[in-house]
């Protein structure tokens, strides 16, 4: 039995886009420490081409199962969306059977929203299947976490936002992610929540995000670590919180960006809401899940961390 009771308290924390089936069991440890009581975990591409729906199958099937107990057992509950990502609606081998499985999960406990969709390449066949889960997300009346291109990311957003609208989606259902300086205006200007990745060197730092909380305030702005088998840091929310108070937003706002705001637009969901995390179970580690434990024979190790060390992300 793991006693996280005497842990120093910290301002609470969602990390609304990480990708914890890439992650260690040590993350979910620190990530408590930290003050995270909350993530999402989108489904994503994990670094090559899956062969058979078979695959993706097993890797939902995961992602409501084991990985949502995984977090539990750390005192973090864990939500996820459902999707055929951009990339990969680019393999027809695929395709077609993942989108006739995905109706058999987005009414699973715990999944908020469908995506990853959107455009990778903008192709097409992305274009198309983009079309067919924004269909979905009406049908099953889900949410919709949109990933924009990391290249003509300015273009692919604005064609993003306009296929939403084109089929009726309401912009406050729909998260737009990986924002930056070229589209949080027209994000928030068209009235879709406005999601920021801290993803070390490439999509956000977070002294460019307190910038931009500086700037536009803090209403449908949302902060995520996107976190993955990359060169990435599960603690990017935390970190962004503590730096935006340093720096003079208050705290009212940095809460609301790295908090609040995640829980207004993913609990419109009906599956998330926090008393989730405020009347949550006991942990008991000794609980297994389908005959496993997370402890892979080890006692818990819960060391003190301070939560100032590594603050700055470039």
């Amino acid at each position: 039995m793991t006693d996280f009771s005497n842990l120093p308290q910290v301002p609470m924390c969602i990390d609304p886009h990480i990708h914890m089936t890439a992650r260690t069991t040590y993350d979910y440890l620190v990530m408590q420490q930290y003050g995270i009581v909350a993530i999402i975990e989108p489904s994503f591409w994990l670094g090559q081409p899956r062969t058979s729906a078979g695959s993706f199958r097993d890797y939902f099937n995961m992602l409501v199962g084991w990985e949502r107990f995984r977090a539990a057992q750390f005192g973090i509950r864990h939500y996820c969306t459902i999707s055929l990502n951009p990339k990969e609606a680019n393999n027809p081998a695929v395709a077609d059977e993942v989108i006739d499985l995905l109706p058999l999960y987005l009414c699973k406990e715990g999944v908020v929203a469908i995506g990853e969709i959107g455009y990778d390449s903008m192709t097409e066949v992305e274009d198309k299947y983009f079309r067919i889960q924004l269909e979905m997300a009406k049908e099953f009346d889900k949410l919709a976490l949109i990933h924009t291109p990391h290249r003509n990311k300015k273009a692919g957003t604005l064609q993003s936002m306009a296929v939403c609208l084109e089929h009726g989606i309401d912009p406050r259902k729909v998260i737009v992610d990986h924002a930056n300086e070229e589209t949080v205006k027209d994000i928030l200007d068209q009235g879709f929540w406005c999601a920021f990745s801290i993803y070390p060197q490439t999509k956000m730092g977070n002294e460019r995000m307190v910038d931009l909380v500086k700037q536009y305030g803090s209403e449908r702005i949302i902060v995520d670590s996107a976190a993955d088998w990359g060169i990435s840091d599960p603690l990017a929310v935390p970190k962004t919180m503590q730096l935006m108070i340093d720096r003079g937003i208050s705290p009212a706002a940095a809460e609301a960006v790295c908090y609040g705001n995640a829980l207004a637009a993913y609990g419109q969901s009906g599956e998330m809401c926090e008393a989730d995390w405020l009347n949550p179970d006991p942990i008991d580690q000794r609980q297994l899940f389908d005959g496993n434990s997370v402890l892979r024979g080890q006692a818990p190790v819960i060391p003190a961390l301070s939560p100032q060390d590594s603050l700055i992300i470039q």
